[in-house]
This record gives C-alpha cells, structure tokens and sequence, in this order.
C-alpha cells in the first residue's frame, strides 16, 4: 500500500523508496536546519530480497526531479563522515539511555529462547575460561578454537533480531533450539576435555573451580555422594562442612578465590556431629541471616534481615506475588505490551501443598505446588548457610493465550529511581510517574539484576535468564511468561524452568548485587579428580586488587598469541587497578575489541598496572613467560 505524504512510518530501515515515502521521510524531518542530507535505508528488509528494479528506478528518477527531494546512491559510512565533517560540531548529543516506547515485549516473549541464548552464553563463558586454565598448565593441549568459533557464530546467528526478541515464526524456534543443543554439545565437549587436564595435575578428591571474578562462598553442588564415615578436608586439614541432597552434595567452602581451582580430600574420619544452622517448616525457613515467613496459602507474609535487624516487606504486603494480566496490545502481538495491560489483573490459586523437601546444616528448600488458570508449576524457595539470598526456582507448564505473568515484590524502601543491570554496566531509571516520558517507561529491560537501594539499605532481584521489569514506587515486578499468538500460534506454550532471588543487602547495588547475580547465573564447577600430584593449583589465573573492576572474559587470544582478558568497570568510579595472574609474563598490551594492540603495558613480575574510568571496558593481551 502506499504511505499517505507525511506518514510518520516513512522513516523506515526497509523504505520502498517510494515518492511518498521519501517526501515524507523530509516531511518528517525536524532538524533541517543542520543538514541537509537524510539518509533512507530501502529494500525488503529483515534478511529478505533487498532493492528491487522499481526502487532503483524510482531513485534514479528522483535524482532530479522537481516535487520530491533529490536522492542519490551512497554509503553509510560516506553519510556519517559527511556529516560528522560538515555539521559534527553542530549536533545535539543525547546523554542517558535512548528509551523507545515500543516492543517492550520483546524483553519476555519466547522465553526458552532467552533461557537458551543466556545458558549458553555463560557456558561458553566457563569453557573458555577452564581451556585458557589449562593452556596455561599444559603445553600439550591443543586450545578448541575451532569449537568455540562455531559455538559463538551459532550464538550470534540466534541473536538475530527477531529470533532473539521472540517475533518469528514456530519453525524459527524449533530450529533456534536445535542450534542451541549445537552450541551446548560443543561448549560441553570442550569443558570436559579441558577439566580432565586440571584435574590431572590436582590431587585426588573434588575439585571445585570459581569460574567468575569474585571471592565466592556459596554453595558447590557435586554430583556424587559421600560414604559413610567419609569427610571432605581443605589441603591444609581442615575439614569442610557437606549436606547430602537427592542430586548430590553440597559442599560448603569458607572461601574460593577468582578463577581459582581448589581440590578437597576425600579422607575416612569418624563422623562429627553437625550443627543445625536453618531451620525449616512449611511456615517458615531461617538461618542466621535471613527469617522468611509463609501463609497457609503459599505466600511470604514477613521476610526478616537478621543482619541489619530489618523488615523488608512493608506491614501487611505479600512477597512472591504472582500476577496475571490480560495481555492484548492493539498491534504487533509478539513486540508489544501496552499500558493498559494492569487494567486487568488477577493473583492466583492459593498453593495446592507446602512441604520441607529439604532441610540440613546447609541448606533448606520448600516445594509450593500451585496453579495459574489452566497450568501448574511447582516452585522451590531455598535459603543457605549465613547468606540471606532467598533463591526461587521455578517449572512451570504454560498453557495460557494472550496472558502476561509477572511476579511482584513490594519493599519497605523509599527512593525515586532504582538501578538496572544493562550490558557491562548499569543505569538508573524512576520509579515514579512524574512525566509521560516515565509513564512510558512502564516496562524496562535489565540483564540479570535489577536494585532498590535507600542511602543504607537496599533490595536486589536477581534472575538467571528473564529481562522485563518494572519498578514502580516500591514494588520491583519481574515479567516471566507471555503467550501471544501470532506470529508464532504456540509461543512459549509448555514447561519453562528459571530462578530468581530476593537479595536484602546493607549499602546500596555496590556492596554485593554482582557477586550475587554472577553466582547464581554461574555456579562453582564441580569434578572428580583422580590425579596424582601432590599439590594443586593454588593461584587464581587472574585476579584484580579492585573489587569494581570485574573480570568478564578469559580466553586465548584469536591469533593464539597470549590470553585476552576483558574487564568493565561496574561501579562508576576511576582509578587505577593491579593485575595479577598465576604466571610470570613477559609483556601485556592493552587491545581493542578486535584484539588488535594499542598500547604496550609496563609489567613486573606477574602483574600489570592499568589507569581505568567510569564503565570503561577494557581488553588486554597477556603474553606468559
């Protein structure tokens, strides 16, 4: 169909370079003043047939002629050069986020996706951090590049536009999950081959790798079981506190430095009785950090911050709140949510059971079987040993159309914007309705945390593959389920399984948001070692003396010179950081992205210093002696 002169779609990414389109495309334009070239993408966009014989003749004909603008072939970058050399000084500069009022669905819709790209992307994180860790150990073994360049192309391949997003077709999703089992088969292959070689050169026992940035203290899950009369024991004899759970052991350790291997004995030792440190009940879970007080229904009624002597849900308000709505935006089913869509909101079906599946010095876990509409799904709210991290893990079979499921934690905190984990940094966004450009704002994208924080105290809600939120006054929703129909008929009907977790902290984000977010998104890496040395690597492979400077990326280097390590700046600040690794090095390089060096770095020993800036990303190039 012909656009109408002045339609305010004329400025498009796949224009029909129309006569309309282009006089409208001008029309539109509202900064004339400056420039005065435009540039108009045109052809069958979304990866279809491009420029057509019309299109082309259209633009040669408008080239000069009198009642449209004149156009003229030309390229992108010739375009942003012209007018960065004739108007660049002239040109207003947007400071913030671009927030545009559209497609906010596209943050929730076919949410296996979502879980599938996040899953792989840390386990291709992990593997190439564990491959890099044995390089470093074993000249004999040979780096999968080849392994993990066809992973990361399958990954990027499904980060397309509209796989990613959820707006394609069924078949597109049905493929999309095939490339991921690609990518998990060749990510797993290169992990396991890589752990075999650590694991040669630690002692026999378990061995636990960090594959994040941070000192951890959580839990490790191993999948095997103890015997009876046997302990786990540190390589300097202390012993290490365990719980046995239907899917292995839980392994509590003090401390595990960053991308750091440790490996415990397994020894025979009379058994030492354990102190009971949660307690558990289907009204109740607490440890030493954290209190969590449950209705008969299934609803959290009080959650209590022993650490800070705190309530954190105001006086009378439920947490964990599951809510639906009706969820029929006027166009683009899949893109869109629309305001209107809380007009319309139910809470579900008080639980079905509530019972203690398990419960330890360790850890202790509820199972709430409930139901929303016409599907069920069980959840397990968990707390461990002195954390006050509340974890909920959730599988669900969804069988609802045209219906948004969120789940909503109101929170005794007072502040006018909340913070938000976006790609390698965070932004700040209201949590008020003062203007229509935050009205607008009513659902907004966030990786994997999102904050509420007082000058003192604040609440963080973690998840490991979800992204809608919103947060309005003191209520932080997470969107978990869409169902639209077109144009995909069945999206994200049947089981979906993720997790999420309610985070009370003192201070603000800063204090442990991220370390708590990259520990549930990336667990400790667990294996038997049957290896035969005496001792084990002790190092961590990379560490940083600043605790906002977090390491993201340890891999070999494309051209197999060197390792590349890739930091961020998370905290808004500047300083200047010591890097510190497992090896002597004889020079390091700061790189771009393409890790091509930039900069040589001065080094001493088994560390490099290096200046950093606010969110700065950072890519360097170490060459080991």
């Amino acid at each position: 169909t012909t656009k109408e002169i002045g339609s305010p779609f004329a400025s498009t990414y796949n224009a029909m370079a129309s006569p309309a389109e282009v006089l409208g495309t001008w029309q539109n334009f509202q900064q004339k003043e400056i420039p005065q070239d435009l540039l108009m993408s045109y052809g069958y966009g979304d990866g279809g047939g491009g420029p057509t014989r019309e299109m082309l003749e259209n633009i040669r004909e408008m080239s000069n002629f009198p009642a449209t603008p004149r156009t003229y072939q030309g390229s992108v970058r010739a375009f942003f050069d012209k007018l960065n050399t004739e108007h660049g000084h002239r040109l207003p500069t947007w400071n913030g986020e671009l927030y545009l009022e559209i497609h906010r669905g596209t943050y929730t819709t076919q949410s296996r996706n979502k879980r599938a790209n996040r899953k792989s992307e840390f386990l291709l994180h992990d593997a190439a951090f564990i491959a890099a860790l044995a390089s470093t150990i074993d000249s004999s073994y040979i780096y999968p590049a080849a392994a993990f360049w066809k992973a990361w192309e399958l990954i990027c391949l499904n980060q397309f536009h509209d796989i990613i997003p959820g707006s394609s077709i069924n078949q597109v999703y049905i493929d999309s999950q095939q490339d991921y089992m690609t990518i998990r088969d060749l990510a797993q292959t290169a992990l396991q081959e890589a752990l075999q070689v650590i694991t040669a050169h630690q002692p026999a026992g378990v061995t636990i790798i960090n594959p994040t940035s941070f000192t951890r203290s959580d839990l490790a899950l191993w999948q095997g079981h103890l015997e009876p009369g046997q302990q786990l024991r540190t390589e300097s004899g202390s012993s290490v506190q365990t719980q046995s759970t239907s899917d292995g052991t839980w392994i509590a350790l003090n401390t595990i430095a960053p991308y750091s291997v440790q490996t415990l004995q397994i020894v025979n030792t009379p058994s030492v009785p354990t102190h009971v440190e949660i307690i558990a009940s289907p009204d109740c879970l607490e440890n030493d950090a954290i209190r969590v007080e449950l209705n008969a229904d299934g609803d959290i009624t009080r959650i209590f911050d022993k650490l800070n002597n705190r309530e954190v849900l105001p006086a009378g308000q439920f947490a964990n709140q599951f809510q639906i709505f009706e969820d029929r935006p006027v166009n683009w089913d899949a893109w869109d949510i629309d305001i209107f869509y809380d007009d319309r909101m139910w809470t579900i079906e008080p639980a079905q059971s509530v019972r203690v599946i398990e419960s330890g010095p360790l850890r202790a876990t509820l199972e709430i079987k409930r139901r929303v509409r016409s599907s069920s799904f069980i959840q397990y709210i968990s707390i461990s040993r002195s954390s006050p991290r509340i974890d909920f893990t959730t599988t669900i079979d969804w069988r609802e159309r045209h219906t948004l499921l969120k789940v909503a934690f109101p929170v005794d905190i007072l502040s006018p914007v909340a913070t938000h984990e976006i790609q390698w940094g965070n932004v700040q966004r209201p949590t008020h309705r003062n203007t229509s450009w935050d009205w607008g704002r009513f659902e907004t994208c966030a990786h994997k945390w999102v904050d509420l924080s007082e000058g003192d105290y604040g609440v963080s809600l973690l998840n490991d593959c979800k992204y809608g939120h919103d947060i309005q006054a003191n209520v932080i929703r997470l969107s978990l389920l869409r169902s639209p129909t077109s144009p995909d008929p069945e999206a994200d009907q049947g089981e979906h399984t993720f997790s999420y977790s309610l985070l009370p902290h003192s201070g603000d984000w800063r204090t442990m948001t991220a370390a708590e977010a990259y520990a549930l998104n990336d667990p400790l890496i667990t294996i038997t070692s049957e290896g035969t040395s005496t001792r084990g690597l002790t190092t961590p492979l990379v560490t940083t003396d600043n605790p906002g400077l977090i390491i993201e990326t340890v891999k070999r280097s494309e051209n197999g010179n060197g390792l590349i390590i890739r930091l961020y700046e998370s905290q808004r600040q500047r300083g200047v950081a010591t890097l510190s690794t497992a090896f002597h090095l004889t020079a390091a390089y700061r790189a771009n992205i393409l890790e091509e060096n930039q900069e040589a770095l001065q080094v001493a020993g088994n560390q490099v210093t290096l200046p950093f800036k606010p969110y700065q990303i950072i890519t360097l190039r170490l060459i080991p002696a």
